[in-house]
């Protein structure tokens, strides 16, 4: 069984459902804290994936289907909120009668600099749940170092230059070799490539950068999202698929509230699931980062019971499950199997 000291996992990562109104201004809340790091997407139409975060600002959008350089917007997310976050009139955030959901994190509330690395940073890092945002400006130079702020090695990276608007996502994975990587707005598998991190896992205060613009483009602005692994609150590991609907037994610690999915052996896309869209098992509605799709349901292709301890594939797609093909994922917890109270399944 798992220990955690975090007893409320939704005090760190929450899942805000809401319908849009198409008003200016317009509170969204129920985080529960006030988050550092907000994901968007509107389920009911065919929507850019907005991410905002408050290294960067309220009003600086990425978009994880896109390339696209970071931009700055007054209708989407306006502020971060002791509760929740406000947005404007903008469809993609706030579609008049469309449904949408928010994946919220909590960072530090507040940035400072870090000169652990040979490049200075500035993070919002949050030790307790080991997720942290850091901010820098690339060198182009092979082994250059940011500091991360966890205290601890990172087993998934993100990042994205935010000034050259024709660049990748670059994610890194636990699970995939230092020396591969994947590209979080694209469906490519993994891949051999040491321009991102320069084949340098990374250690307990810095990730060490490659030449590419992708995460160290010079004199560009870079964003990178880290996440280290807490026990019984989130997860990052894989699977081999094996074809059938009594697919593996990933095993978490938790009953899981997210789960993003990548196979990194085939061309396939990323995926979402979460507790507050399937309420219920089998968990088969999910939506997809690279791409603007809204909702999709399919059991086939995406099914996963979420159980009190991890969760069990039941799609077998090769989106999910393809015989002897490799699985990456990484999951946030609803409850922790050990804490104040027991740990029920769905």
């Amino acid at each position: 069984m798992a220990y955690t000291t975090i007893k409320k996992p939704s005090d760190y990562f929450n899942t805000v459902l809401y319908t849009g109104d198409g008003s200016a201004s317009r509170s969204i809340t129920g985080t529960g804290f006030q988050p550092d790091w907000v994901w968007i997407k509107n389920r009911s139409s065919s929507q850019e994936h907005r991410l905002h975060d408050a290294v960067r600002g309220a009003n600086k959008l990425l978009r994880t289907n896109s390339n696209g350089a970071e931009a700055t917007t007054s209708q989407d997310v306006m502020s971060f909120d002791s509760n929740g976050f406000t947005v404007g009139t903008e469809a993609a955030v706030n579609g008049s009668g469309n449904s949408l959901v928010a994946w919220n994190w909590l960072g530090a509330n507040g940035t400072a600099s870090n000169t652990d690395g040979s490049i200075t940073s500035t993070v919002s890092a949050n030790t307790t749940s080991g997720f942290s945002i850091v901010s820098y400006t690339g060198n182009s130079t092979a082994g250059a170092t940011v500091g991360h702020g966890l205290d601890v090695a990172p087993k998934m990276l993100i990042a994205k230059n935010r000034t050259n608007g024709s660049t990748n996502w670059g994610v890194w994975h636990t699970g995939i070799p230092i020396n591969e990587h994947l590209i979080l707005n694209g469906t490519q598998a993994s891949s051999v490539y040491t321009g991102f991190f320069n084949n340098t896992l990374p250690s307990t205060s810095v990730v060490t950068l490659g030449n590419d613009v992708v995460t160290n483009g010079s004199g560009n602005n870079i964003i990178l999202y880290c996440f280290a692994e807490k026990k019984g609150f989130s997860k990052f590991g894989s699977y081999t698929g094996n074809g059938s609907t009594d697919g593996t037994f990933c095993f978490t610690g938790f009953k899981p509230a997210f789960v993003l999915i990548k196979s990194s052996s085939l061309s396939q896309d990323w995926f979402i699931h979460d507790n507050k869209r399937s309420t219920f098992n089998v968990s088969n509605t999910v939506l997809l980062p690279n791409t603007y799709d809204l909702d999709i349901t399919d059991t086939t292709v995406y099914g996963i019971d979420m159980v009190s301890n991890g969760f069990k594939v039941r799609g077998t797609h090769a989106r999910i499950n393809q015989s002897g093909s490799s699985y990456i994922y990484m999951a946030f917890a609803e409850e922790p199997l050990v804490g104040d109270n027991p740990c029920t399944a769905r």
